[in-house]
Order: structure tokens, then C-alpha cells, then sequence
């Protein structure tokens, strides 16, 4: 059996693709993002509807209560189970989504980074996140190695860590480095080639769409119901803006204005994500198809997959 991988930035319509691309294929879905795996995490990870599912199976979305920690080896844990599942049951396995080490956990039996360990090294790092935090642990590798920074998140201190050290010890990038990969089985990846100011523009709308939606709320009732502002999920975009601005919200006199600065920051932050993710992805095997309607592109894809 053959997996159907659907990759690309936020907001560049993997979930309708993959929808559709199911519906032809006899596939269900698992998703590789982030932030879907958290519960009560809905407006402002764009998780997608039991309507925009179309009755199409979705797995690793709400997986996890949100005051807990995920990292990508209980990604692994909990998602290849599935994926070998629905493989057993004869249908396709359709990985959709734009946390890279996530479908590259369920793509690969892999190393994690060739180079030797210094004690010293890793330690070193470390005392930088407890005495520093995470954030500016994970600004350091954003500044050395952009590639690692784009598919790590700033919690997963472990993985942070080592691409530091590699750096450190070897001066070639963690993302340079080529580890030894075993695939798991062969795949398709596709994704939708959208021109960079159309792409900024549909992030755009999703965020004002957010907020539209209660994005400002959705944060307030997490908070309210026990989740730290420091936990994990709250790191995400959009999450950890809003989440600044509660904490602070006494001291803003015209919350009007306040709010719209923060979307603005959220709309940046979220296009140089999108930047970073695609610096990524091209640089993989992945066919990049021209914007179209899904229904469309499904055709294609489809057509792509069965004469693969």
C-alpha cells in the first residue's frame, strides 16, 4: 500500500484536498499538525468541521487534554498504530499536514541526527532553557540552523537542544545532516503552489476570520479552565498572542485598537512561519501542483497516485 501525503504552509487548503483526494481514493485521514492533536483547541488552529471532514475518517485530532505535553515520539506512538491499521483494512493512509516531523515519524524509521554528544554541550543549552526559557533557547537555533527551527516547536526542548549541539560540534546545520532514513513504506506528497502574495493574503483572511470567530474567547475560556499560559499548547500562534494580551489587558485603556495591532502581529508571524515551512518542504520530494478547485486538483492527484 501506498500513502498519500498532503503537505504545504498554513492556509494553503490541505484539508479540502485531502478530503477529496480520500473520497477517490478509499482513504481516511491522519493528521500531522501540531495543534489539531490538542482538545479545545478549535478557532484558532482552523480544526476542521464534521462538514469540512465531508464523512471522511480523521485521526490525531483531539487526542490530547490541552494542559499536556506532545512530542513526536508520542505522535509516533499514538499515529502509527493507525496508519497500520487502516493499511490492514485495505484503504489509503492520507497524511495531511505541515508539522514535517510529524509525517516523517509515520514515513521513516529514522536517526535523529548523526553527530556524536558532548555532555558539556547539551548542558549548556539546557541551563540556557531553565535560566532563559525555551523561547530564547529556541531563538538561538532560528538564528543558526532556520530549516530545524521551522519544523521544531519551541517546547521540545530535547530536539532544540540537539540541533544546537550538532551545530555546535559539527558547524554543519541540523538540517544538512543526512541521517539515515528507512522507509516504511513508499508515498505521494503533494502540495498546492500558490504565488507568495496570494498565500499571504488567504493567512490574512484566516486570521481575521479567527478572530471573527472568537479566537480572543476561545483563549480566555482555555485559560479559565486550568491551562497554563506556559503550557505547551499555548505556544502556538495565535494562542500565545492572545494569551499575552489577557494577561496584560488591565493595563491597555482602548482594547479596540490593542486587539488590532495583535492581529497584525499574528497575521507576520504567521507568514514567516509559512515562509520557513515552505524553505522546508522545497527542498523535499513533493509535487507542487497549481491552485485549482479541490475537486479538481483531487482528479489530478489521483490520477498522479494510481500511475505512480
Amino acid at each position: 500500500m501506498k500513502a498519500l501525503v498532503v503537505v504545504g504552509p498554513t492556509a494553503s487548503g490541505k484539508t479540502a484536498l485531502a478530503v477529496e483526494c480520500a473520497k477517490r481514493l478509499n482513504g481516511e485521514v491522519i493528521s500531522a499538525d501540531a495543534l489539531l492533536v490538542y482538545k479545545g483547541l478549535n478557532i484558532g488552529t482552523a480544526k476542521p468541521t464534521k462538514e469540512e471532514m465531508g464523512g471522511i475518517p480523521h485521526h490525531m485530532i483531539d487526542v490530547v487534554e490541552p494542559t499536556e505535553a506532545f512530542s513526536v515520539s508520542d505522535y509516533e506512538r499514538l499515529a502509527l498504530p493507525i496508519m497500520e491499521d487502516i493499511i490492514a483494512r485495505g484503504k489509503v493512509p492520507i497524511l495531511c499536514g505541515g508539522t514535517a516531523f510529524y509525517i516523517d515519524a509515520l514515513l521513516y524509521e529514522r536517526t535523529l541526527g548523526g553527530a556524536p554528544g558532548d555532555k558539556a554541550v547539551r548542558e549548556k543549552y539546557e541551563n540556557i532553557a531553565r535560566e532563559k526559557g525555551k523561547d530564547a533557547l529556541f531563538a538561538r537555533l532560528e538564528e543558526v540552523d532556520s530549516e530545524s527551527a521551522a519544523v521544531l516547536h519551541p517546547n521540545d526542548v530535547k530536539r532544540v537542544v540537539r540541533a544546537l549541539e550538532i551545530y555546535e560540534l559539527t558547524g554543519r546545520k541540523k538540517s544538512d545532516q543526512h541521517d539515515e532514513k528507512i522507509p516504511r513504506l513508499p508515498y505521494l506528497a503533494v502540495g498546492v503552489n500558490f504565488p507568495r502574495e496570494t498565500l499571504y493574503e488567504r493567512i490574512d483572511r484566516r486570521v481575521d476570520e479567527m478572530m471573527k470567530a472568537g479566537l480572543v474567547e476561545e483563549v480566555r475560556s482555555l485559560l479559565n479552565s486550568g491551562v497554563p499560559e506556559n503550557a505547551q499548547c499555548m505556544q502556538g500562534i495565535g494562542y500565545k498572542e492572545v494569551a499575552e494580551l489577557l494577561k496584560n489587558a488591565n493595563l491597555h485603556s482602548n482594547m479596540s485598537d490593542i486587539i488590532n495591532t495583535m492581529s497584525d502581529i499574528i497575521k507576520q508571524k504567521t507568514r514567516n512561519y509559512a515562509k520557513r515551512q515552505l524553505t522546508y518542504l522545497r527542498k523535499r520530494n513533493v509535487v507542487w501542483l497549481d491552485p485549482e478547485d479541490p475537486r479538481v486538483l483531487a482528479e489530478e492527484v489521483c490520477n498522479l497516485y494510481e500511475g505512480n
